[in-house]
């Protein structure tokens, strides 16, 4: 089957569509295909198999996969064809069993060809290939039936990928031009969206005034440190800020650990923040569902909603929770949780892309979001995916890099804040020094010289 045929085929299965129809992303194209039911035409599965072998038969790999689901049968088959090992990740992490998550037999290092039925924006073949780099195995090429994108292998190649396509849109809209399966009027409609997409209007981009506040109170300090702040009794808590206050940007508190929390315990942390020019955060992580979460926030007898103007929320109860938190309060925002630095943490991919969602939705009420990262370049595609200016906080940040008998796992500073860490929040790694105060000055120091070379490039 050639690749022409293969086209008439798809056309005279349905599997391209002309019309108006409303994509994943909210935007109305003039044009849909839909090669799901491509399995159940054996001719034409077999053809694309054809087809494809014929493309990668002479790529360097080791074992090859296939995005779920559409893509899998047809990786299966290409693999079978080509006496190549196929592997494929779960879409939803596995909890029992063996735990694992990658299907099939592997060696680290492997070199993995990635196969899919289209690309439009190449957002999930990024998750893809980081999901396959986190256990190990190396994707450097991705394969796709159709190109439907306005710049799908640019931005792969961003990101250090390589996109090969069987077939591009215009060379579809072409064909069926010439057997006059489609108007002259439908394929200028279909190339006028697709150029659209390449140049996206201008627009300015929403800053939360909480997300301002900070970065405005990181330039005028020169600080982007944050101090977790965890110890249990006052004494110890405000001798330590007596020790490193001044070179804090922000203070991450958890007041519930205080054993000796009384009503004096707000109104001197306040008076230290106005003193040593630094904001509060309150890190209670609010995960419950959102009349509990208004009670936990407002009420009780810390009266969390008073003081702090930041909190850390979890995003397991749904984007309803902010609502909950909120509702009928002024300069309060979140920081929500989308990534922990703790080993063996149960917050996926499909999680954190819900974080981003439910702050694309609400971005009065995010300020930013709490993450970590395993290296430079797993922190610039974590950031890369905000929906819009939220800020990067970042845990688990070390002067060297390791990890401790509790399963935190740490990252230096300057490839935290390099990766795009907007601010490095750390406890222990002060708190236990000698001299706090000369290790918080230390780590202020070589954070916002990374975070201002970052500024420049």
């Amino acid at each position: 089957m050639t690749k022409e045929q293969f086209v008439l085929e798809l056309e005279k299965i349905g599997a391209i569509k002309f019309g108006s129809f409303t994509l994943k992303s909210g935007l109305v194209s003039p044009f849909y295909f839909d090669l799901r039911d491509m399995i159940s035409h054996p001719a034409i599965l077999e053809g694309v198999v054809d087809l494809l072998v014929e493309k990668i038969k002479d790529m360097d790999f080791d074992v090859i996969t296939g995005i779920p689901y559409t893509a899998l049968p047809i990786a299966s088959l290409v693999a079978a064809k080509l006496r190549k090992p196929l592997i494929y990740m779960r879409k939803e992490e596995k909890a029992y069993g063996t735990g694992n998550n990658v299907i099939g037999k592997f060696t680290k290092g492997a070199k993995c060809l990635v196969i899919d039925d289209l690309i439009t924006t190449g957002a999930s073949k990024n998750e893809t290939a980081e999901g396959y780099e986190k256990e190990g195995i190396i994707v450097k090429d991705f394969v796709v039936v159709i190109d439907r994108s306005a710049n799908g292998a640019e931005e792969l190649g961003r990101q250090g990928y390589k996109l090969h396509s069987l077939i591009s849109l215009e060379e579809i809209v072409n064909l069926l031009q010439v057997k006059d399966l489609i108007t002259y009027e439908k394929v200028q409609e279909v190339r006028e969206f697709t150029t659209s997409l390449s140049k996206p209007a201008k627009k300015e981009k929403y800053v939360n005034p909480l997300t301002q506040k900070l970065l405005d109170k990181m330039n005028e300090k020169k600080s982007n440190l944050v101090l977790s702040l965890d110890v249990t009794s006052q004494a110890e808590f405000f001798a330590m800020l007596d020790k490193v206050g001044e070179q804090i940007v922000m203070l991450k508190t958890h007041v519930d650990i205080i054993d000796d929390y009384d009503e004096n315990f707000v109104p001197k942390l306040q008076e230290y923040a106005k003193r040593q020019n630094f904001l509060i955060f309150e890190d209670r992580k609010f995960a419950d569902i959102g009349n509990t979460v208004r009670h936990q926030f407002r009420n009780g007898i810390y009266k969390i909603a008073d003081w702090a103007e930041y909190i850390t929320v979890h995003m397991v109860a749904g984007e309803l929770i902010l609502k909950g938190l909120f509702e009928g309060i002024e300069n309060r925002a979140a920081f929500v949780l989308a990534r922990m630095s703790s080993k063996g943490n149960l917050l996926n991919e499909t999680y954190t892309r819900k974080c981003f969602d439910a702050a694309k939705k609400n971005p009065q009420l995010v300020a930013g979001f709490i993450g970590h990262g395993n290296s430079v370049e797993d922190i610039k595609r974590f950031k890369a995916k905000f929906p819009g200016s939220e800020v990067l906080m970042m845990p688990g940040v070390k002067k060297e890099k390791g990890s401790d008998a509790m399963g935190q796992q740490y990252i230096t500073i300057e490839d935290a804040v390099v990766g795009g860490a907007d601010c490095i929040i750390v406890g222990r790694g002060i708190l236990k020094a000698e001299d706090p105060g000369a290790e918080a000055k230390l780590y202020r120091k070589r954070a916002w010289i990374a975070y201002q070379e970052r500024k420049l490039k």
